[in-house]
């Protein structure tokens, strides 16, 4: 069986040990009973320890402890390993496996003494799992069971408390009672909690007193003082620290700081700074606009400063009105009505301002509202003349002569009554200057004639101007209204354009008219239609009055025809109602058209029929057929034209202006046979100039020789031979009845004497000697049959024979 020994405080338990059997401290010292890897694995061989013949377990140290952060300059004994086996003959070796072997903790093979060789820090890790063995030094056979243990690092008070939450803020209402909680701060100790007291924290306040105070145990901070107002000091900066150890001298610390704010609560009424008020305006001053400001002092901020002003008492009711500017809490004095000097000079006002958010918790502060004397006196300011009525009424008749009179308009000057006052009409208002006004009286009157049908309503604006002070203007606004007058005949209401169908049958409505008429009579119009006596007693058309403002008019007869006459002009008499009453004659075009058979009309009168019988589609489809007509015609003359020119060409051209085609292979560059260009360039030398060109030719000859010897052509100069051949091709051409006319082009294919390189054609290859052997095309299949034919050794030769 194996034990262990350590270090430190465990020494004397290891001393123990050694004197006692180990299973006998089990219950002592907190042993544990080995787990089953203490147990022997079975073996089917005898070992040299088999003799022993363990049946009974073994009581082990199952943990170590090593102090952390120790500073020696020698590794840190922990514990010694040794087994019942080792006689201390040396054939026994100790090994060690597991977390941190080898790298932090290492075991004297020999002895069984384990050292940690590197500082420890249990913040870091705080225990080490590892497994001894005790093996046989020659064999490396385990003499007893791999065991595991744990080095537990003891932990040293060497981290001071961190508050990880901090600085913190934090706000209590002002005016708090005593012992109100402000804020609960907590700081944490890495130290080992459940041992010792590294990690106890108890919590003192450094820096806050006698404001606050804080709990040691728990870290809440509390007012320590009762009513702490905010408009006094709204501020503290806190320091707190936390020791460990619990507060005992040696111990570590910590400290964070707590800014408290105080809050604000509505614990002060508003305040006037002063209990009276004067301001001075002018009369002129425009409604709406403000007079002035008046201010409470609220030594609350926020939502506990608003409040509301209001008008407790005036002497003048109604003139003024006071409300609360949001952004900088004023009372804000506007006006609501005008102010005169000469009617009042001055006002009295008692304003008050109340807090608007009222602490029920502070009634007995006392009243939250003030109030204040506002005196505005006015101030007198020389006024504009001022009309009796600011708008005034006047009526005229359209038929009023130049000059009658149609009212008077009145005004004052309200600083002195005995000042004159003048009268002008604002021209930018009667641009045509249909009126004039006295410059005394104020009378307006007709400066030229009027019509209700060109402006109905006339809106002057009327000037009076001070006389001693013409820079002081009053306006004032007169409205004309123009009456009307029966002076409009009345007409047709829209230009008709009515359509007769050739189909009609008599006593058919043809079209309905109605009339209009510029004038307005009070009781609404009322017109009469007839047709005008030149033809009331037409056979055609008659017309009937429907009573409503409209008439009907009716055919008499049908079988009314376009072509004896395509248009009816109808004259229509029209009268109104009014006094006298007027008349005017207009004229209804009746068209008579070709209509479907559901009576929609197709085509109108002559010039409508001309009109649509020519769509914009067809007179482009008749101007694309000219332009084509000319074009064919322009191109058939310019045939006739080419058709007409000779063939023979002019002395002065040349003949390398042409493209002259032969289908002549030639014999490359060495064949200087085929054609001689010379010789071609000087035919038209030859030519006789005296052959007429619009008849038939005779066939000169230029060499007298035998018909037998023209067998041999080759033997003569080839431009004789090529002009010969031209020669005789032509003469054929005349006599023959078939040929075409004389001046068609005619083409000759002349293949000429040969080339000195002879055939270049691949077709005679096979006469030729090769030893390339193409027999193989034979297996190629159908496709590449012609060419074995062709070139293979087989019959292939028999279609050139």
């Amino acid at each position: 069986m194996m034990g262990w020994r350590r270090s430190g405080v465990g020494k004397a338990l290891a001393l123990l040990a050694l004197a006692f059997p180990l299973w006998e401290w089990g219950s002592c010292w907190g042993l544990i009973q080995g787990s089953g890897e203490l147990e022997k694995s079975p073996r089917s061989d005898p070992g040299p320890w088999e003799v022993l013949h363990r049946h009974r377990r073994s009581w082990v140290w199952n943990q170590f402890f090593v102090l952390e952060e120790y500073t020696g300059n020698e590794p840190l004994y922990v514990g010694k390993l040794h087994s019942d086996v080792d006689k201390g003959d040396g054939k026994v070796k100790y090994v060690l496996s597991g977390d941190g072997a080898t790298s932090i903790f290492t075991i004297d093979e020999n002895t069984g003494d384990i050292h940690a060789t590197k500082r420890l820090d249990r913040e870091v890790q705080a225990y080490y799992t590892l497994q001894a063995q005790a093996v046989d030094r020659l064999t490396n056979l385990p003499v007893e069971p791999r065991s595991e243990f744990v080095v537990k690092v003891q932990d040293i008070n060497d981290n001071e408390p961190k508050f990880a939450d901090g600085p913190y803020l934090a706000g209590v209402p002002e005016m708090s009672p005593l012992g109100t909680m402000v804020v609960q701060v907590a700081a944490t100790d890495a130290d080992d909690p459940t041992y010792g007291n590294s990690a106890r924290v108890v919590y003192s306040i450094i820096h806050g007193q006698p404001y606050f105070s804080v709990e040691p145990k728990t870290g809440v901070i509390r007012t320590a003082l009762p009513n702490m107002d905010r408009e006094t000091r709204d501020q503290y900066v806190l320091v707190i620290q936390a020791k460990d150890m619990v507060g005992q001298m040696g111990g570590l610390s910590g400290t964070t700081s707590v800014t408290v704010t105080l809050t604000d609560v509505n614990d002060n009424p508003p305040r006037f700074s002063h209990k009276n008020y004067q301001f001075t305006v002018l009369e002129s001053l425009p409604t709406r606009s403000l007079v002035a400001k008046i201010k409470a002092v609220d030594a609350d901020i926020g939502s506990n400063a608003e409040m509301d002003y209001r008008i407790m008492d005036s002497d003048g009711s109604g003139v003024f009105n006071v409300s609360t500017d949001e952004d900088t809490q004023d009372g804000v004095i506007t006006l609501l009505k005008p102010l005169d000097f000469e009617t009042k000079s001055s006002f009295s006002l008692r304003i008050e301002a109340t807090n608007r958010n009222i602490d029920t918790n502070f009634l007995s502060l006392g009243p939250f509202s003030d109030t204040t004397s506002v005196k505005v006196t006015v101030q007198d300011v020389d006024e504009p003349p001022v009309f009796s009525a600011p708008l005034t009424k006047m009526v005229v008749s359209e038929d009023a002569r130049v000059g009658t009179s149609i009212g008077r308009v009145s005004a004052h000057d309200p600083d002195t009554s005995s000042n004159a006052i003048r009268y002008s009409i604002d021209r930018n208002t009667d641009l045509e200057r249909f009126f004039n006004i006295d410059a005394l009286s104020g009378v307006i009157s007709t400066a030229k004639p009027l019509d209700r049908e060109v402006n109905s309503v006339h809106n002057l604006t009327i000037l009076a101007i001070e006389t001693q002070d013409p820079v002081q203007i009053g306006k004032g606004i007169t409205l004309v209204t123009v009456l009307d007058i029966n002076d409009n005949a009345p007409v047709f209401a829209t230009d008709y354009e009515t359509l007769l169908c050739e189909t009609t049958t008599p006593g058919q409505v043809i079209q309905t008219v109605s009339a209009v008429d510029k004038d307005e009579p009070p009781s609404g119009h009322r017109f009469y239609f007839t047709l005008a006596p030149s033809v009331a007693g037409n056979p055609n058309f008659t017309l009937r009055d429907n009573k409503d403002n409209t008439a009907s008019v009716l055919t008499k007869r049908g079988g009314f025809l376009r072509r004896e006459q395509p248009v009816y002009l109808l004259p229509v008499l029209i009268t109104d109602s009014g006094s006298p009453a007027l008349s005017s004659t207009s004229t209804l075009p009746v068209r008579v058209c070709d209509c479907d058979s559901d009576g929609v009309a197709l085509s109108c009168g002559a010039v409508a029929y001309t009109a649509t019988g020519l769509s914009t589609g067809a007179l482009l489809a008749i101007l694309s057929c000219i332009i084509t007509l000319l074009v064919m015609v322009l191109l058939i003359v310019t045939m006739r034209r080419r058709r007409k020119q000779p063939l023979i060409l002019e002395e002065e051209r040349d003949i390398r202006e042409n493209i002259v085609r032969y289908d002549d292979e030639g014999g490359g560059e060495e064949d200087t046979e085929a054609f001689d260009m010379v010789t071609l360039r000087n035919l038209n030398v030859i030519r006789d100039p005296n052959v007429r060109r619009d008849v038939t030719p005779d066939t000169p000859t230029f060499y007298h020789y035998p018909p037998a010897s023209r067998q041999s052509f080759k033997t003569l100069p080839d431009n004789v031979v090529f002009r010969e051949f031209i020669w005789e091709r032509l003469k054929d051409a005349d006599v023959d009845p078939t040929a075409p006319p004389y001046d068609s082009l005619q083409t000759y294919a002349f293949e000429g004497s040969g080339s000195v390189a002879e055939s270049l054609s691949s077709l005679e290859s096979l006469s030729t000697d090769s030893d390339q052997n193409y027999d193989y095309l034979n297996n190629w299949g159908p496709r590449f049959q012609k060419l074995a034919d062709l070139y293979g050794n087989g019959d292939g030769a028999a279609v050139f024979s």
